[in-house]
């Protein structure tokens, strides 16, 4: 069966690279390339954000998380690290806590937090995680394209849409909508372990990776733009200082935007020969091989 998927976002990616290992004949288009994308953009992070329905999240989560654990064996990219994620209300476990065999409370939060959780998530560097899911793919002998469609194509057997906000076009599907994240990239200024902190306005967030820190963020639902305001980025690094007072001294290497492909709930479905899988909001990564997994099952239906 001849498979063509859209969009070379992480969403797009990682459905090929399952199809493509399950023996499909696979063919990526899109129009931005994977390091253009959104995804290359993401703190990437493994925790479900910006996500319905719950409990299809939960699921999702879960495949990934146990997907990544594995990768983080042999794939450079994929690191497991420690962290925390702090809180300003008390909070019942999420739905997808089950995923997390070290998931504790934190003992005593920081002044300013009245609760948190601590546990080993996947982080995921995009500028070199994204090129290594492109290596996946070609050795299983699929390609990737760049093509600007204006629609989507109809010379397949089958056609899988991972075109995130594109699909307001590929879908005619205006409940895509996006919320716009600026991130910071800093100088690795010697963190090993990530915070997350929910504050009444914002999220701010810190991901250690091997060469760089990525400091975030914003969340600004229906804002288009792709410039990143300076004014934001000294307010997002004054905000993680506060909690990493490291990060005072950190050399700002660039600051970033990407625009989260946001939807009331993800769709992931089959319609005629068509299987869409977009509207994954912050949770692109976190979900990707979950999704993937389903976008098979579909597929090996059929």
């Amino acid at each position: 069966m001849r498979v063509i998927v859209v969009g070379a976002g992480v969403i797009g990616l990682t459905c090929a690279v399952r199809l493509a290992e399950s023996g499909y004949e696979v063919a990526v288009l899109a129009r931005d390339l994977p390091l253009e994308t959104t995804s290359s953009v993401a703190g990437a992070i493994w925790g479900p954000y910006l996500a319905e329905p719950a409990d299809r999240v939960a699921q999702w989560a879960r495949t990934s998380y146990d997907e990544f654990t594995k990768l983080a064996e042999s794939e450079p990219s994929v690191q497991l690290r420690h962290g925390r994620s702090l809180l300003v209300e008390q909070t019942p476990n999420p739905a997808w806590a089950d995923a997390l065999p070290d998931l504790t409370r934190v003992a005593s939060p920081p002044v300013g937090f009245a609760d948190g959780w601590a546990f080993t998530a996947p982080v995921v560097e995009m500028p070199k995680y994204l090129p290594a899911l492109v290596k996946r793919l070609e050795n299983a002998g699929g390609t990737l394209t760049r093509a600007a469609l204006s629609g989507l194509p109809s010379t397949a057997d089958l056609v899988v849409n991972c075109t995130g906000l594109g699909a307001r076009l590929t879908a005619a599907d205006p409940t895509v909508t996006p919320v716009r994240g600026q991130v910071l990239s800093v100088a690795q200024c010697g963190l090993s372990e990530w915070l997350i902190a929910d504050q009444p306005d914002s999220t701010t967030f810190v991901i250690p990776r091997s060469q760089d820190v990525i400091v975030g963020g914003t969340s600004e639902p229906g804002d288009w733009n792709l410039a990143a305001d300076p004014a934001t980025s000294k307010a997002i690094l004054d905000r993680a200082s506060e909690l990493v007072p490291q990060l005072r001294k950190a050399t700002v290497l660039r600051a970033r935007v990407g625009l989260r492909p946001s939807r009331p709930q993800i769709r992931c479905e089959l319609v005629d020969k068509v299987i869409h899988c977009y509207g994954h909001g912050g949770s692109g990564v976190t979900l990707s091989w979950g999704c993937a997994d389903e976008v098979l099952a579909l597929t090996n239906g059929l």
